[in-house]
């Protein structure tokens, strides 16, 4: 994330949050499995790319809900159209099924417009770093609720992670 804020915002952090940059990308490339690596690296690629543009697009805009409004309306529309393709009618009339989705389309909403209000005030590499935030609460709901089983390794993962987290943001 700091190389393409550097070239494209003209960001750059200190040595300290440069640091927790390189641990987070360490903290999250410690599996060995090759294809597993492969999938993290397009899956960074990918949220950089989209970090960096929202971040330059919201700065542009000089009003995050504006922003946020104009993304929506443009691909509000898609997002029906994907649920027909994947989901069968007959699931949306379940209420269950349809309180569950209006509820996570709306958390969804709200942490879009508060990544994009902390786009228009802080450095995007921190923005960007402090949204893996969500690896760690990923990896407590799996342990509590799903009951996952996480060893040693994953949860030094974890731990490497926040401590990342903690030095960008110092």
């Amino acid at each position: 994330m700091e190389p393409a804020a550097y070239f494209f915002a003209g960001e750059h952090l200190d040595v300290i949050p440069l640091a927790g940059v390189a641990l987070l990308a360490f903290g999250t490339l410690t599996r060995t499995e090759l294809p597993a690596i492969a999938i993290a690296a397009l899956t960074g690629l990918t949220i950089a790319s989209y970090t960096v543009v929202d971040g330059l697009g919201v700065r542009a805009a000089h009003d995050p809900y504006a922003y946020a409004g104009l993304m929506f309306a443009l691909l509000g529309p898609v997002f029906p159209l994907v649920a027909l393709f994947r989901r069968p009618v007959a699931r949306w009339r379940d209420r269950t099924v349809l309180g569950r989705g209006l509820l996570a389309g709306a958390l969804s909403v709200l942490a879009y417009g508060i990544v994009l209000w902390a786009q228009a005030r802080a450095p995007l590499a921190e923005v960007a770093a402090i949204r893996e935030t969500s690896v760690i609460f990923a990896v407590l709901i799996g342990m509590i609720f799903l009951k996952e089983h996480f060893g040693a390794r994953r949860v030094a993962a974890a731990v490497v992670i926040a401590t990342a987290i903690v030095m960008i943001s110092t």
